[in-house]
């Protein structure tokens, strides 16, 4: 090789450059379509980004207009990428599509992901993501400017060019009028993006149709003197348990523990005299974001977006806190997740007393996502809020153990051990940690129908310990779990049941034809959950 001049010893290093750059300009704008895709099937395809960009860039004389058309170019199919991208996670962990308006919601995702795999391994795995970000815009608006300077230069480069463009002309004009997928045109990337404007013109049609059902409230002018009268001098608890979907009750992977639970749950209650009514809510959300459900429950309207949701929160919709709070309840909400200022709390639900991680004196170990175990969240609560005389509480409470990761997991312990939850102190050493069990699918079921079965273990220790006639329990789950326990083809309801001493709370729900016990079966009512707070309302004496 020492012989060959200097042009013959480039060529080859010229022709893999070249050859890299094609590559590139063709493969990496053709990606968003197999994510897009349901079965994440792609062919090879000719991409009119990349024909656009180097026929552009082939044309323009000045070479700073070239490098800022390179740029725009390689940006664009980034964007594209990182859509689809998310789009993709949306659909395998919550079922739904990614709407831009929702972008605020990424920061939640990667707390998620914080506590799934500790935040070094977060923040590494978040400066990959962007150091690949910008590899593909440097990589592609090089590649486009290097096919575009040869086009450019050799009149043999503009005819493989018209030629290829002529091809994806054709192939482009014949696909619709013969029906049929068209194998060689391909506009990936600006359906990518384009789908996202869609989705984003399709959401703000939505927020004005929800504005309409925030604005159409039947009990917003009802006098507090006759609001839920046959509640008065009852203690009235929403209790949502995390991911407690129907997967929990009906797949074997992950049901027998948790009926068994149910199944002494039941007999419990009957001892203690409780009487049980449950039946099916279809969530607004399902893997994830729970304040969706809870505020379609709350309020009364369907709320499935986070733009739905900020709307929602600033209007002056009457919620279910709302209600007991003008009918004289003092009002608690107990989140033992919440580790910030949570202003919706009291700027739009109204309570009286807002309890989050650093405000129930606990002492122990963290679980995961879980800062405060069930088990302790409700003690905390007996002890402080219904122990004693008292006015009558209207608290939502959150129990979180059963959040994904789902590992490690705490385990129930004496009621009367559970001081300042230092008993815990050994107890995650003892689990899986949340890194070896999402190895598994089947590990991750394991796991979650575990954790479902500690909280529910939670809630019957909770009513088994409480010596209060005139509680009632609202108890219900918020969203089934992500894909990889639920499935693919998941539907979104979740498991309610009604629980109080008073025979009279279980005559006034007589006509919901709700089913006797804990766990609901196939034939009992399913609601969609924003039906919840006006029959609740109408149940307990709402005027006619």
């Amino acid at each position: 090789m020492t012989g060959l001049p200097p042009s013959s010893r480039r060529r080859p290093s010229a022709i893999a450059t070249t050859a890299a750059a094609i590559a590139v300009l063709v493969v990496v704008p053709l990606i968003p379509g197999p994510l897009a895709a349901a079965d994440g099937a792609g062919g090879v395809r000719i991409p009119v980004e990349s024909l656009a960009a180097v026929l552009l860039l082939a044309i323009v004389p000045w070479r700073p207009v070239r490098v800022a058309l390179a740029a725009v170019f390689g940006a664009f199919v980034t964007l594209a990428l990182v859509l689809a991208g998310i789009d993709r996670g949306y659909q395998s962990v919550l079922g739904i599509h990614f709407i831009p308006l929702d972008w605020p919601q990424l920061g939640d995702a990667y707390g998620v992901v914080v506590d799934a795999a500790g935040p070094g391994l977060a923040n590494l795995m978040a400066a990959g993501v962007v150091a690949v970000i910008g590899a593909c815009v440097v990589g592609l608006a090089w590649a486009a400017l290097r096919i575009g300077g040869l086009v450019r230069r050799r009149a043999d480069g503009r005819v493989a060019l018209a030629a290829v463009a002529g091809v994806w002309i054709a192939a482009a004009a014949v696909a619709p009028p013969l029906r049929t997928t068209d194998p060689v045109a391909a506009a990936a990337s600006v359906g990518s993006v384009g789908t996202a404007v869609t989705r984003t013109v399709s959401a703000l049609e939505q927020q004005a149709a929800v504005a309409r059902d925030i604005a159409g409230d039947p009990f917003a002018g009802v006098p507090a003197h006759r609001l839920l009268t046959a509640l008065r001098g009852k203690d009235v608890l929403i209790v949502f348990v995390e991911s407690y979907g129907r997967v929990a009750l009906e797949d074997p992977a992950v049901s027998p523990g948790v009926i068994d639970v149910l199944q002494g749950g039941d007999a419990q209650l009957a001892a203690d005299g409780y009487i049980a009514r449950s039946a099916w809510l279809t969530s607004p959300t399902f893997g994830g974001r729970s304040w969706l459900a809870h505020s379609t429950l709350q309020s009364g309207v369907w709320i499935d977006t986070q733009a739905d949701y900020e709307q929602l929160v600033d209007s002056d919709r009457l919620t279910l806190t709302g209600a007991f709070g003008r009918a004289g309840w003092r009002t608690v909400a107990d989140v033992p997740s919440n580790i910030r200022e949570w202003d919706v709390g009291t700027s739009f639900y109204g309570y009286d007393t807002l309890l989050g991680a650093d405000d129930v004196g606990y002492r122990g170990p963290k679980f995961g996502y879980a800062r405060v175990p069930d088990q302790y969240t409700l003690k905390h609560f007996a002890d402080t809020e219904l122990a004693g005389p008292h006015d009558p509480v209207m608290a939502e409470i959150d129990l979180v153990s059963s959040h994904t990761p789902w590992a490690p997991l705490p385990q129930l312990v004496s009621w009367d051990e559970l001081g300042d939850g230092s008993v815990f102190d050994g107890q995650p050493a003892r689990s899986d940690s949340a890194s070896d069990v999402w190895q598994s699918p089947r590990a991750v079921q394991k796991y979650y129908g575990l954790s479902v079965q500690y909280s529910l273990g939670a809630l019957l220790s909770f009513l088994g310990n409480i010596d209060d006639p005139d509680l009632v329990v609202l108890v219900l789950g918020d969203h089934q779990p992500a894909s990889i326990v639920s499935g693919e083809s998941a539907s979104r309801d979740v498991p309610v049941t009604l629980i109080a001493r008073d025979p009279a709370v279980a005559a006034a729900i007589g006509d919901w034809g709700w089913q006797s016990g804990l766990r609901p079966g196939d034939a009992a009512p399913v609601w969609r959950m924003d039906a919840v707070r006006d029959r609740f309302l109408a149940a307990f004496d709402m005027p006619q």
